[in-house]
């Protein structure tokens, strides 16, 4: 088989495939020789920032020494960016080798009248396989949804949980309430290892203290009056972290964000709980951290033009302080589409109620999950005065977009991972070509 046809075949699997227990993963794993088990992990959930501080936490280790490697979803332009070994993607040999080993264990499994694996436990076991055959040290990895049930908890020794912010989404798999999203996210939390959390939701944060009290668990939490912000820039923000980990010292995060304030200290926290051998600098870390790119999440993908995949509730309101802080300085436009299977009449109604625009461009993407462009363009119009522009084609709408912003302001690009991941398709094609 090529790796196209391992790729087309996975892309495949949703059509035929259902949940399966942790159990079914568990052996999967079992027939796969357990490699999960051939290098240290540091487990992290959470509503929104788990990708931000995956990124953080490997740059830190990576800079540390340590083979670090990167377990994260969605991607955004090929699927290979699932799998990071210091913040490079496996090649596709890689890919492929790891695909036979772990389709050989499927249908071994299913020969024995087991289910077939789903889109995420596949690639789940992808991921630890190649992590295995490379020989890292350490592995940062992201949960897919949740946790508790999360292909991901089948890791059993972890050395670290690390729990982002929570707030309502996923709701028809997770619970009507922050309290019982957190206790779906609080399911990682492992006998005896120490949770690093973000605590500025006081429901939240009672719902991991008590899960860690349980377990015997270190709790070690994040507020945000630890982080103190100093500056902002279209470079990014200057922030002052002081608590038990750290003693005053001067961060630099390159996000326009606040949100990545969170974050970044999260990971630096991380990495402190980590060290327990005392062998990393605190200096190499926060380089570590001003250097950290992240794909889709507040960046500056050309000058001028940022990608956010803001894609719930909070999200959006993340996003929008973003927005209202740029806009005290420059024009601001928008580009948006999301998928189905997002609230995405909160999110138009949010951002056109919030946000001052001068123009906003809609467009359709998602594949069997797309909404018609001209759906988002009724909402906007409902919500907002700002002149709508209607561009099926996602490309199209994107340089329709890029024509209409200001030379000196900022396009932003929001709604959807997917979103993000087409535009980056196509401005690499715009750096290419020169323009």
């Amino acid at each position: 088989m090529t790796y196209e046809q391992a790729a087309a075949y996975i892309e495949e699997v949703p059509k035929f495939t259902k949940k399966n227990k942790p159990e079914h993963t568990k052996e999967l794993l079992r027939r796969l020789g357990n490699p999960e088990e051939k290098y240290r992990v540091v487990h992290v959930a959470g509503t929104n920032g788990k990708g931000s501080v995956c990124a953080f936490l490997s740059s830190i280790l990576e800079k540390a020494g340590y083979q670090t490697g990167l377990f994260i979803s969605p991607h955004l332009v090929k699927i290979n960016e699932r799998f990071q070994i210091n913040r490079q993607e496996i090649t596709d040999e890689e890919f492929l080798t790891a695909f036979n080993k772990v389709k050989a264990a499927i249908d071994s499994m299913m020969a024995d009248g087991l289910p077939h694996a789903t889109y995420f436990e596949l690639l789940f076991a992808m991921g630890v396989t190649v992590f295995a055959d490379r020989g890292i040290d350490i592995l940062v990895m992201e949960t897919g949804l949740g946790g508790r049930l999360d292909a991901t908890n089948t890791v059993a020794h972890p050395d670290a949980c690390v729990i982002t912010s929570i707030s309502l989404d996923h709701m028809e798999y997770l619970g009507n309430t922050v309290a019982e999203i957190a206790g779906e996210k609080a399911g990682i939390i492992k006998e005896g290892v120490p949770v690093i959390y973000d605590a500025h939701d006081r429901e939240a944060a009672a719902v991991i203290e008590e899960k860690a009290r349980q377990m015997h668990a270190p709790a070690i939490p994040f507020y945000p009056q630890m982080a103190e912000i100093v500056s902002r820039s279209n470079e990014g923000i200057d922030f002052v972290l002081n608590n038990t980990c750290f003693d005053y010292k001067n961060v630099h995060v390159p996000f326009l964000a606040d949100y990545q304030v969170a974050n970044s200290s999260l990971a630096l926290m991380a990495a402190k709980v980590l060290d327990q051998d005392k062998k990393m600098r605190t200096a190499d870390m926060l380089e570590a951290v001003a250097r950290t790119s992240w794909e889709g999440r507040m960046e500056m993908i050309l000058p001028g033009v940022v990608l956010d995949g803001a894609h719930n509730a909070d999200g959006v309101e993340q996003f929008l302080q973003t927005v209202k802080y740029v806009q005290k300085t420059q024009k601001v436009n928008l580009l948006f589409a999301a998928v189905a299977d997002k609230e995405y009449e909160q999110m138009i109604r949010r951002i056109a109620s919030e946000g001052n625009f001068e123009s906003i461009v809609v467009t359709s993407i998602g594949g069997y999950r797309a909404v018609p462009a001209e759906e988002f363009a009724r909402l906007f119009r409902e919500n907002t005065t700002s002149e709508i522009i209607v561009v099926e084609d996602v490309r199209e709408a994107f340089r329709k977009a890029m024509n209409l912003r200001d030379p000196e302001g900022i396009l932003f690009c929001v709604g959807s991972l997917y979103l993000v991941g087409e535009i980056k398709a196509e401005a690499a094609g715009q750096q290419v070509m020169g323009h």
